[in-house]
């Protein structure tokens, strides 16, 4: 059944989380990430890593599933659901001790080969109201079409483009256990059975269950935080790429640096049959 361009503009009830350093640290434990910016209570108040976000906006992308114009898609079609790109701003870093509110709006739907393309813009705020980050995240929801009249919502900002020819700048290697994903299920918080659950991935026409994207990036931006920020993860500012692959467990994947300019690294992930997991990747910093 058809997702309805009616949702275009619509957004979700806030979603409040007081984060707390044992989340923090379970984020970082669950991506073997030991930087002691993320662990060390005792030397200052732990921070959390770049990608932690995802972990606050799960919940938001749950219930936007129930806004008007959601109604008419069935369970099955939602799972078979992806999360295709992902475009983050960080505005300053998050903390333990931090009472953080979330939204999601859905500013873009338009049909695509494979489905239904959405756009939703997730913000979040502290308890000033003020931005901590926000999300640009493109899902396809696969085989789904789109009913409606057409409706032009909000522009999602460009992205970092690499000017140059790419060239392999590193290549480091990143082990992939197989019990990953229910590792970073439960660090992260982000409940999605198709990662963890084989009966129903196999339902939603997966080979098994798979790796998270965000897991797959936050893997990567662990790597380039330390070689190449000196370990500092409040400098990141933004970052983001297309999922492009699905990554299997177990297995290595492959980070790749394709070029540097003066603030934004770029990079891609490789899975161990050489296909690319996570591309146009970018991490742009202070």
């Amino acid at each position: 059944m058809p997702l309805n361009t009616a949702m275009v503009g619509a957004s979700t009830d806030a979603i409040t989380h007081d984060v707390d350093a044992r989340w923090i640290m379970a984020y970082a434990a669950g991506i073997g990430d030991g930087n002691p910016r993320y662990l060390d209570t005792q030397a200052h108040t732990v921070i959390a890593h770049p990608l932690f976000p995802v972990c606050l906006e799960w919940p938001v992308i749950l219930t936007s599933r129930r806004l008007p114009g959601y109604e008419s898609v069935t369970a099955a079609e939602s799972a078979r659901g992806v999360h295709a790109a992902h475009d983050l701003h960080l505005y300053k870093p998050i903390a333990a001790g931090m009472r953080l509110t979330t939204r999601a709006t859905v500013i873009g739907l338009e049909r695509i080969k494979p489905g239904a393309a959405q756009t939703t813009r997730l913000d979040t705020v502290d308890q000033t109201g003020a931005l901590v980050c926000r999300t640009y995240q493109v899902g396809i929801s696969r085989g789904v079409d789109v009913a409606g009249a057409p409706v032009v919502g909000e522009q999602a900002p460009d992205v970092p483009r690499l000017d140059a020819t790419p060239a392999s700048l590193q290549r480091i290697s990143i082990p992939v256990p197989a019990n990953a994903a229910h590792v970073y299920t439960e660090c992260a918080r982000i409940w999605n059975p198709i990662h963890t659950d084989r009966k129903v991935a196999l339902a939603a026409g997966l080979p098994d269950i798979i790796l998270h994207g965000t897991a797959t990036l936050a893997l990567a931006v662990s790597r380039l935080v330390e070689r190449y920020l000196g370990g500092d993860p409040t400098r990141v500012r933004r970052l983001g790429g297309r999922f492009t692959a699905m990554v299997s467990m177990p297995s290595t994947l492959t980070l790749e640096i394709l070029g540097r300019t003066n603030d934004t690294l770029f990079f891609t992930v490789q899975t161990q049959d050489g296909a690319s997991a996570f591309s146009g990747g970018f991490l742009s910093y202070i």
